[in-house]
């Protein structure tokens, strides 16, 4: 007999009405941009598709992001939602549509960037003056860039620019929308002291400075009328001495609440991006006490954002009182089920975002969204062409890595019979060297919803099982997959073998070993978190580069996040030589070539990884398709792995 259904997490899965509409649960898809777009600001059908992934996967709102209300003057980078575009029309109606006919509500984020906007593309006829950018008030930005303040009527035309692209998205069909009052942009310039410096109407006191929002907030209420819901996302705090403040908050959320229906409360200024975003350095869910004391002075529903994608956290958000509402981002990029997983009462397949920043450095780097862990993200329109597989085909994996892993899963659900072989005693390759890391949480549990993945998907394991010339001749699979990882490189430097020295694949295993002064050999990715996490675990660090400076393969975001805890953790020196490595310490030699000396009890060795090409050599041609994916190929970031074994999968 069937079991009534009674869900893991009842909060997060209960319905919300808010104003005339229904949120199926407490789970919805907070705005991401999707950069794919046609030149004058239309969306495209990839970015319909990346939307309705979201809708799909049962988020309650879909966030549309980056509706830009006056394109000429307020867009704020790349390419974003012209809604000065008569054109734009048809795109937002597919939008609206293939969101809502997976049964979640469709909304839209509308947006003025001020004094921070991007004239990139703006052609210089269009505008008298194409280097002069309008804010509350005249300013010279960090860049060199002169901000004039705007006049009341460029107030007032601002103003018009939020009602007309309201009105824009509700005849678009959108089921509601969001207006950006945060993270820098022009309404948070009037809000915030650090930019306003008027002394007319619109400037000086709280109450003045939150004029502008205001009107605003009554100008696109005019154009959608009293039954539209309106959520407003502003933030609660800036880092800055002298911006706003949680107080400043209070007041302004108790000021507009009669006048929107969901308060989306979120944090950080224009120079705070890791505070808006927060990387895997910082806490899950470290944001949510600004909601929280929002919560206890309004009468209306709060949503709380920031690094969040723990069903049992979000949980006792909602049981504690500290929001109504959790909203995710990236959590949605590296699974956009995650909302249908929990009402399913399947958080086990979750695959959880481990913030390493890919999605945003991706779009900086080459104006695209992806994921690190989900191969499938900007190819979402792409998928639905997919052709299925001729016939089912026996593969053979040798590897239970990341590459490994994507590989089985991917394939075993378009209908191959997949043996995966692991030479170790478990699965996930190197990274298991880093499991233990606190800011790496989410690299076990990675490899344990792989592992259920693979279990649900039919995938036969075999650990402890090398695969050989031998096996594959027994095995006689379709085809083969190559993903034995890479190993660590030594580096042929005297004393490198002296039991004082630790490389970092086997930092995990070995680190009780390590005495309380470590010197890093190597300035790379690998070197300076490990380095970093040994700082934090009570080790006086000091990573040794050759080169002029440090961590320049981590990606462009996540990057000055980790500058930042090493110089708080650790002593970094650049363009030292190792020549040696004692007992005492390392030897090593300046770009002179002068001496210089590093006391230390241990020797972190992070000098690279080297693909297992031999055994890659051993097993080519063994069988009619061959693929060679991952670390065996060339040491990588786990998003080279992910995206070679689901397209090597797919084209089987």
């Amino acid at each position: 007999m069937n079991q009534p259904y009674v869900p893991d997490y009842p909060l997060l899965c209960a319905p919300l009405r808010v104003g005339r509409v229904t949120l199926r649960s407490r789970m919805c898809s907070a705005p991401m941009g999707f950069p794919d777009l046609t030149e004058d600001g239309c969306l495209t059908e990839g970015a319909i598709a990346f939307y309705e992934n979201r809708a799909r996967g049962g988020a309650a709102i879909v966030t549309v992001s980056e509706a830009c209300v006056d394109y000429e003057n307020g867009k704020s980078h790349g390419r974003l939602i012209n809604l000065c575009n008569p054109g734009v029309l048809a795109g937002l109606t597919n939008c609206a549509r293939a969101i809502r006919r997976h049964g979640a509500l469709a909304s839209v984020e509308l947006n003025h960037a001020g004094m921070l906007s991007d004239f990139d593309v703006v052609t210089a006829e269009r505008r008298r003056d194409e280097n002069v950018h309008y804010g509350p008030s005249d300013t010279v930005l960090p860049t060199g860039t002169v901000v004039r303040a705007m006049s009341q009527a460029q107030i007032r035309e601002a103003i018009a620019c939020f009602a007309r692209g309201a009105a824009l998205c509700k005849r678009a069909g959108f089921d509601m929308l969001m207006l950006h009052a945060g993270h820098g942009w022009l309404i948070h310039q009037f809000l915030s002291p650090l930019t306003n410096k008027r002394t007319d109407d619109y400037g000086g006191s709280r109450e003045k400075r939150f004029r502008f929002a205001l009107e605003v907030l009554d100008a696109v209420r005019a154009a959608v009328g009293p039954d539209f819901p309106i959520e407003l996302r502003f933030s609660a705090m800036e880092t800055a001495p002298g911006g706003i403040t949680l107080p400043d908050a209070v007041a302004f959320a108790e000021a507009v609440q009669d006048r929107v229906d969901i308060l989306h409360v979120s944090a950080g200024g224009e120079p705070d991006f890791h505070v808006t975003h927060p990387p895997m350095f910082s806490a899950p869910g470290c944001n949510v006490h600004y909601a929280a004391e929002i919560e206890k002075h309004v009468r209306i529903p709060v949503a709380t954002v920031g690094a969040l994608n723990e069903p049992a956290q979000m949980e006792e958000i909602l049981a504690s009182g500290q929001a109504d509402i959790v909203c995710m981002a990236r959590a949605l990029l590296a699974d956009p089920e995650l909302p249908k997983k929990v009402a399913q009462n399947r958080a086990d397949e979750i695959l959880r975002c481990i913030r390493c920043f890919t999605c945003h450095a991706e779009r900086m780097l080459t104006q695209t969204r992806i994921c690190a862990l989900n191969p499938q993200i900007g190819r979402e329109y792409e998928a639905k062409f997919d052709a299925p597989p001729t016939a089912p085909k026996r593969l053979l994996i040798a590897g239970g890595g990341p590459g490994g892993m994507q590989a089985a899963v991917t394939a075993a659900r378009r209908g191959h019979h997949v043996t995966l072989c692991e030479a170790s005693d478990a699965l996930g390759g190197n990274l298991r060297c880093e499991a233990h890391v606190p800011f790496k949480a989410a690299f076990p549990k990675y490899i344990a919803t792989m592992t259920r993945q693979m279990e649900l998907a039919g995938v036969e394991v075999r650990l402890n099982t090398p695969v050989t010339p031998e096996l594959v001749r027994d095995f006689a699979p379709d085809a083969l997959f190559i993903a034995v990882g890479a190993q660590a490189a030594r580096p042929p430097i005297p004393g490198i073998d002296g039991d004082n020295v630790v490389y970092g694949t086997q930092l995990e295993q070995r680190e009780g070993e390590l005495g309380p002064r470590v010197a890093v050999i190597g300035g790379g990715l690998v070197g300076c978190e490990s380095g970093l996490y040994l700082a934090q675990k009570g080790h006086t660090v000091t990573i040794l580069e050759m080169r002029g400076d440090v961590a320049v393969d981590a990606n462009p975001r996540h990057r000055p996040a980790l500058l930042a805890e090493l110089a708080a953790h650790t002593t970094v020196r650049t363009g030292l030589r190792v020549t040696e490595i004692t007992p005492a310490g390392v030897r090593c030699a300046d770009g002179t070539g002068e001496a210089v000396f590093i006391e230390a009890d241990s020797v972190l060795c992070a000098a690279g990884l080297q693909p297992r090409r031999e055994t890659v050599d051993a097993l080519r041609g063994l069988a009619p398709i061959v693929e060679v994916i991952g670390d065996c190929v060339k040491p990588d970031i786990i998003r080279g792995a992910t995206y070679r074994a689901y397209h090597a999968a797919l084209d089987l």
